[in-house]
């Protein structure tokens, strides 16, 4: 897939990248105009309509990816169709809203509170008192009891992926009657709105056996507006049916197939008419554009290339079949009666049978997708440029800030952003995008871009523009394979400032002295104002405001012998190629501060597991998904490697290999603290930690284009928000759903 991306949950909020911030507080309040959360960058398009307006009945097709290993969220074989299954037939204490911020789901869930914080955090949650699983069981604390101990981590026979929160739990206790669940912290817990969502009923969460292998291809009770009817491997799809005992608004749809699709293949199945709804790439997007496009002044419409476009010469509809055919038979004894070649004529004869069959096809692919319009926002994701830095030039953090500070990334966003017409705003934070509680743009941490205190941050690391290189020998790595050490085993000296050894500009200084240092640099010249650019040779410099020649580069940097070269490792299927322009983009920002890059292609099925997460590479691109709770879910993702007891490195999810002691400890702090606005702030400062250590560079948020039938109402570009199943379904005769007339910027 285009964007690689392994949810801090796991899988259960997914891509994904491949594939749910506010903390506890009771309500949730609006953003200021002096907020810098302020708001998404898009709007979600789905055709909003209200229920009235929908007819009842029906069935939609709805493309993912695959056809889940599992329908236990909880398990590490989880993947996207796993969640958007639980999303539809499960209970969930809290939802997500438009901004991204958890909110109470009513249908399940009257009231929750912190009630008491001392001398224990203590919560009591009071349930719908109609909610019941399709058994006909309430919904209740022994739910609740079930659930946490499955996930407590207490008991190794679970075969749990995460017991993030849950783990914090003392007890849970029946409260005033049956749906009234009181849970006792032993650890004060902001998060605690991310437990309980979803839900599983004491059948799947109460022994071990049941929650390893009872839920994998069943989940025979369930609590939502759908239940799970078939996981069919062979058709490689899942049926969900309307839920009987469903107490809320009724399911307006009849059905809801889950039909894995690889993503080549979905243009193909939506001209079938097999699809309703899928996410699909922009090249598909175009095509599905433009078959979408008015007709005419004349009633036609242009024909269509291969790739989407109108075909160049076109020049209208081709003749239809029988005057085809005779128009063919006529030249044919034209061409023999004059003299040409006959075989020359059978030739031009197939030739163009060929392109009217072609014309023909194309036109009904056209017909076929007219049908559908594209609808598109921004995925609650967002790809990020990580720079390895666990050995090589980049276990420097200078090196890590210059190449950071190489990119142009408003430059990357509209690259990939702007031909879609979506707001083309670079991401400012590791921890939340735009609208969200936490986000606040802290990349000013790490300083503009800038490519001469770039070049100057590297040559204080050592690097030299035009140094001698020698080549390597047999079986040696360049210099961005496997990184080089001091003799006594060290990592190279890393920039002296900031905590942990983190600079952090405007901290203390030293912005000043790096942007001397760059414009010294670029003279040629060291700190005594000796010039010293290709080792100092006398006479070997133009007169000083000379220009340099039209594309120019600057001369590679190398350090003992070795040029600065960095492994660059991308996915090479079909739906990459977002992410290969961004990288060729990316190489030629490095190339003009003399770093170059080897770039190299590798398997999808590969690329993660086998690159990113072993940490072969020293460049890679892939995506994290936005959290509503990133004081839990993102402290994996940059929390400071650990040795484990074997001796290697425990990383977590931080495939970066580069975290620091002190933003582990804001990440605690924010999770321990039930005040909002501190944890907020305890968020932020940790966002500029880790800007200032330049392990990962955020670029954008990611694209989310959906190909829908025009006539289905409530399901499209979700942007932020949690899907409402119940409401989804196929419009009246005369009847419209609303879209966005524009797509906001700010």
């Amino acid at each position: 897939m285009s964007h690689v991306g392994v949810g801090p949950r796991a899988v259960t909020r997914s891509v994904a990248f491949l594939t749910a911030g506010v903390l506890a507080v009771p309500a949730l309040a609006g953003c200021s105009s002096e907020d810098p959360s302020g708001k998404p960058l898009a709007e979600q398009d789905i055709s909003a309509a209200s229920r009235a307006r929908i007819s009842d009945g029906g069935t939609l097709r709805w493309a993912v990816d695959s056809v889940p290993d599992t329908l236990n969220t909880f398990q590490s074989d989880a993947d996207a169709t796993s969640t958007r299954v639980a999303q539809a037939v499960l209970p969930s204490m809290y939802r997500m809203d438009e901004t991204g911020r958890p909110v109470r789901d009513p249908d399940y869930l009257e009231s929750a509170e912190v009630v008491e914080t001392e001398p224990k955090q203590v919560v009591v949650y009071k349930l719908n008192q109609q909610a019941v699983w399709s058994d006909g069981r309430e919904v209740g604390a022994a739910d609740f009891a079930a659930q946490w101990r499955a996930l407590s981590g207490k008991d190794s026979a679970y075969w749990t992926a995460r017991n993030a929160g849950y783990d914090r739990i003392e007890k849970i206790e029946r409260g005033a009657g049956d749906l009234e669940v009181k849970v006792t912290f032993s650890r004060p817990y902001a998060d605690w709105k991310s437990l309980f969502t979803p839900l599983y009923p004491k059948d799947v969460m109460g022994t071990p056996d049941a929650f390893n292998d009872g839920a994998r291809r069943k989940l025979k009770v369930t609590a939502g507006p759908f239940a799970v009817k078939e996981v069919d491997t062979k058709d490689d799809e899942v049926v969900l049916t309307g839920n009987p005992r469903w107490w809320g608004e009724p399911a307006k749809l009849d059905r809801i197939v889950l039909r894995a699709v690889p993503r080549a293949e979905r243009v193909s199945e939506l001209v079938a008419g097999k699809l309703d709804l899928a996410e699909i790439a922009p090249d598909t997007a175009d095509q599905v554009g433009l078959a979408a496009a008015p007709r005419d002044a004349a009633g036609g419409t242009p024909l269509m290339g291969p790739d989407g476009t109108p075909a160049a010469g076109s020049g209208g509809s081709p003749l239809p079949g029988p005057q085809g055919r005779a128009a063919a038979k006529a030249l044919h004894s034209w061409a023999v009666a004059n003299g040409s070649d006959e075989e020359a004529a059978e030739e031009e004869i197939l030739a163009r049978e060929e392109r009217r069959e072609a014309r023909e096809k194309l036109e009904r692919r056209r017909k076929a997708l007219s049908g559908f319009e594209v609808r598109k926002s921004l995925e609650p994701a967002y790809t990020q440029l990580a720079l390895n830095g666990a050995d090589g030039p980049l276990a420097d953090e200078r090196v890590r800030r210059a190449v950071a500070r190489a990119l142009d990334r408003g430059k990357l966003a509209k690259a990939v952003l702007g031909p879609l017409g979506l707001p083309a705003e670079p991401v400012g934070s590791h921890l939340a995008l735009s609208g969200q509680a936490a986000y606040a743009d802290g990349s000013g941490a790490l300083g503009d871009q800038n490519a001469k205190e770039a070049r100057a941050l590297l040559a204080d690391a050592g690097w030299v523009p035009g140094g001698p290189v020698k080549e390597p020998e047999d079986g040696e790595k360049a210099a961005g394979a496997k990184g080089e050490k001091d003799k006594d085993g060290e990592d190279e000296k890393k920039s002296e400032g900031g905590d942990d050894g983190t600079y952090i500009v405007g901290e203390d200084g030293k912005n000043t002295d790096d942007k001397e240092k760059g414009e010294q640099a670029e003279k040629g010249e060291d700190s005594s104002g000796k010039n010293t650019a290709q080792g100092g040779a006398p006479g070997a410099y133009a007169p000083k405001g000379t220009a340099a020649p039209a594309g120019s580069a600057t001369a590679p940097l190398a350090k003992d012998g070795k040029a600065l070269t960095l492994r660059f490792v991308l996915p090479s299927g079909p739906g990459s190629e977002a992410l290969r322009t961004v990288a060729d983009r990316v190489s030629d920002m490095l190339e003009k501060i003399g770093i170059g890059t080897d770039i190299t292609k590798v398997p999808d099925d590969s690329y993660f597991k086998d690159h990113v997460a072993s940490g072969e590479f020293d460049l890679a691109l892939y995506s994290w998904p936005a959290s509503a709770f990133p004081a839990t879910d993102a402290r994996p993702i940059y929390a400071k490697p650990v040795p484990a007891a074997d001796g290697s490195l425990n990383v977590a999810q931080n495939y970066t290999r580069v975290g620091t002691d002190q933003v582990d400890q804001l990440f605690d702090q924010a999770m321990a603290t039930l005040d909002q606005k501190e944890a907020r702030d305890l968020l932020r400062k940790a966002d500029s930690r880790i800007w200032a250590a330049a392990g990962s560079i955020p670029l954008y948020q990611r694209p989310q284009l959906v190909a829908a039938r025009k006539n289905l109402a409530n399901a499209g570009a979700f942007g932020f928000e949690t899907p409402v199943y119940e409401d989804m379904g196929f419009l009246k005769k005369g009847a419209h759903g609303s879209r966005p007339s524009a797509t906001p910027t700010s």
